[in-house]
Order: structure tokens, then sequence, then C-alpha cells
């Protein structure tokens, strides 16, 4: 990055570090004890769908590898399309097991990005709910490198509470690496798994 860049403000894109995906089991727990939210054991990722060979043999190599575990009581992934045209991937693992949701995630990221797609990913998300049912997702934006609260209000239509949002990014500041411009907190309406 120059000093034309600097003046212009223009900056250079962060790096995706899909490694800052394992910060969340850490993060779950200071989420509980401030706020009292807690997993779901659902998650999900969100990418542009791109027709080929090569990318459907990576979403069957995605669903054989988190399907590995449906012999053993395991859930078998869910993929479906929004009413934008995003294809998500839905995983489900036990609440408590944040970690083994957190694996599936990163696992399905690393092979879209490793077989050529990564710029077709959007985010991934982590589901919470506290003792009042309220919704809430850690949503992961891939081309950022950053994490922001996302909390719509139930029963609401598209009401997000923000007050929630903001005490949540307050809690988590030291977790992770959470997106500093609020306009990038993107709401993600009907997200699987939320």
């Amino acid at each position: 990055m120059g000093l034309l860049d600097t003046i212009l403000g223009r900056s250079k894109p962060v790096r995706p570090d899909l490694d800052q995906l394992f910060a969340v089991p850490s993060a779950a727990l200071t989420l509980q004890a401030a706020t009292g939210f807690v997993p779901t054991g659902l998650g999900s990722v969100c990418f542009a769908g791109v027709e080929g060979g090569t990318f459907a043999r990576i979403q069957q190599d995605v669903r054989e590898l988190l399907d590995a575990d449906t012999a053993h009581g395991g859930i078998p992934v869910e993929f479906s399309r929004d009413s934008y045209g995003y294809t998500w991937l839905l995983a489900r693992q036990p609440a408590e097991d944040t970690a083994a949701l957190v694996n599936d995630l990163h696992a399905v990221n690393t092979l879209l990005q490793d077989g050529g797609f990564g710029p077709q990913l959007l985010c991934s998300l982590i589901a919470f709910r506290d003792d009042r049912d309220r919704p809430l997702a850690l949503v992961y934006l891939y081309k950022r490198g950053t994490f922001y609260p996302f909390a719509p209000v139930p029963g609401s239509g598209e009401k997000r509470d923000n007050q929630l949002e903001l005490q949540v990014r307050s809690a988590l500041g030291d977790d992770l690496r959470v997106e500093k411009d609020l306009a990038r907190w993107f709401p993600v309406w009907g997200a699987p798994g939320l």
C-alpha cells in the first residue's frame, strides 16, 4: 500500500483467516457468562452457488465429510437456497460441543476455499439462544476476516435488537476480531439455524 492509497483512504482488504473460527468456543463461554446466551449446536455457511461439475463435486465432498457420522446418530447436513439465490449449508452438533460445530464450519470453508471458490464464500454463523428463547448469531464475514453479532427480534418481521448486538460486541471484544464498521453488520434474515 502506497502513500497515495493512504491519502485517499484506500486500504488493503483483510485476508480471510479461517482459523479465527476456532476462537468461537472460548467466546461462547464469555458470551454465556456475560449475557446468558448459549450455543444451540446449529451453524451455517453461506456462499454464492456456482454451476459446473467442479463446484458440484466440492459440494458432494462437503456432504460426505460432514455426513460421515450419520451412521452413529449424527444428523445429515442440509443445503438450501434463500430468496436471493445464495446457498446455505446447515450443520448440527450437540449444543454443548461448539468445538465440533466450528470444526465442521471450518472444514466447509476450507474445502470451498481450497477448491478455488473462496470468492463465493460470504459468511458463516453460529447460533445461540437465551433463557427467553431470543435468537442470536455470531456471524463471520469471510471477506473481512471479522465477526459481528446479529440479533433478530422474534415475531417482529425484520427488526433487530441493536442494543443486544452492541452488548455482545462489548462482551466479545477481547475474544473475537469484531467488525468495527457497523454498516457491515448485515442482517441475515431467515438464515438456516437461526
